[in-house]
């Protein structure tokens, strides 16, 4: 009657599923909220802010209001989006609105004032920042800090600004170099409405803090209306220039806006926020190092048992030479007592050899290769080495 041995078992040291994601679901919630927190901005500002400064544009924040009462008064408006257009469209009887400025390059800002330093006409600069300004408006610069007031007062002799009265020009704050220019709408006695004479000829230059007095939702509103038709009227055309990304004379350049510039501040400041909330995450669930606590067992392990799973993951591991070393540990500790060796010399050929070649016959070269040699080289030899260990601890007990 033969019966057959059990299935050898295996224990996988892969991590399972469920912890792969007990482990990952922090980061994969945060990187989805991260996406979805994107797409729902990107949704909001496609549909609520569409046509933003476009005098085609009836939305809220377009400007068709003021274009049409232009138009009233017999200026005609017409939109240009490439730099080509809007330099070749600077004159004496023209005005030129620059709507984004910081939108453009650095050599398309200087190409572009050239065309109308000296053009005779008016160039009008759209909360131009200090990416643009100086170029745009040499002799000026953006102050860092912005108005903390929309609704100013001119306090300024320009005639316009004193007929307008109060307007919504608070954005962003300019200093300038110029003694004959017009300061107006001060804010913490930094203007946010500027105007420049050219060096040559009767044209001028117009810088204004915030384009809100063009907006179809706060024409309305204060003097917006009054100084949002004097500032673009004063000649018979005005050239409404809406930059855009895809002119051509912008890809041409080597100096534009890198990925981080082209990034809201709001997301830079969110992303260094994240990363701290990362770091203080990590500290907090890393693992402390110290000393180890013993703890008891759920369950009572028999040693056998132990044993038996140690030597599992030896073979799987094709790890010889540690199965050998703890074969031949063992050994040596067990011998050591009965040669009348200390513990303490028990791994100690200079001690242990001399002590047992004493009680048994034979070369004790032998017994060095046996207990302190090399690894075994198959599986077979680590089989032989192990019965050559029991072998020699009996004899020495019998002995």
């Amino acid at each position: 009657m033969t019966t057959e041995a059990p299935p050898a078992l295996t224990t996988s040291t892969a991590p399972t599923g469920r912890l792969l994601w007990t482990r990952t679901r922090g980061i994969t919630l945060a990187v989805v909220l991260i996406l979805a927190a994107a797409v729902a901005m990107a949704a909001v500002r496609s549909t609520a802010r569409h046509g933003e400064l476009d005098p085609r544009s009836a939305d809220p924040y377009g400007s068709r209001a003021v274009a049409e009462l232009l138009a009233q008064r017999g200026v005609s408006t017409r939109v240009v989006t490439t730099l080509d257009a809007a330099r070749s469209a600077a004159g004496p009887d023209t005005t030129l609105l620059v709507a984004v400025p910081d939108r453009l390059a650095h050599r398309q800002q200087v190409a572009l004032q050239k065309a109308t330093a000296d053009s005779g006409g008016r160039t009008v600069l759209l909360a131009a920042g200090s990416w643009s300004i100086e170029r745009l408006a040499p002799g000026v610069t953006a102050d860092p800090a912005t108005s903390g007031d929309s609704t100013l007062t001119p306090q300024c002799a320009l005639p316009e600004a004193r007929r307008a009265g109060p307007a919504d020009t608070g954005g962003v704050r300019y200093t300038t170099t110029h003694l004959d220019a017009d300061s107006c709408y001060p804010s913490e006695r930094l203007a946010t409405l500027l105007r420049l004479p050219a060096a040559s000829g009767s044209g001028d230059t117009i810088v204004l803090g915030a384009p809100g007095i063009l907006y179809n939702d706060r024409l309305d509103e204060q003097g917006n209306a009054s100084l949002a038709l004097q500032l673009l009227g004063s000649r018979p055309h005005l050239v409404w220039y809406l930059p855009s990304l895809s002119d051509a004379s912008g890809a041409r350049t080597g100096d534009q806006k890198g990925f981080l510039d082209l990034l809201p501040s709001g997301w830079l400041w969110a992303t260094l926020q994240l990363f701290i909330a990362a770091v203080l995450a990590a500290f907090w669930r890393a693992r402390r190092f110290g000393p180890l606590v013993t703890e008891k067992l759920p369950v009572a392990i028999r040693a056998s048992e132990t044993t038996e799973g140690r030597a599992r993951l030896y073979l799987k591991a094709d790890a010889r030479d540690r199965a050998a070393d703890a074969l031949r540990s063992a050994t040596r500790t067990r011998l050591a007592p009965l040669a009348g060796v200390p513990a303490a010399q028990a791994h100690t050929p200079e001690a242990l050899l001399p002590a047992l070649s004493a009680r048994l016959p034979g070369d004790g070269q032998a017994l060095h290769s046996l207990l302190f040699g090399p690894p075994p080289g198959d599986d077979a030899a680590l089989i032989a080495l192990t019965d050559q260990l029991d072998a020699l601890e009996r004899e020495v007990r019998r002995s």
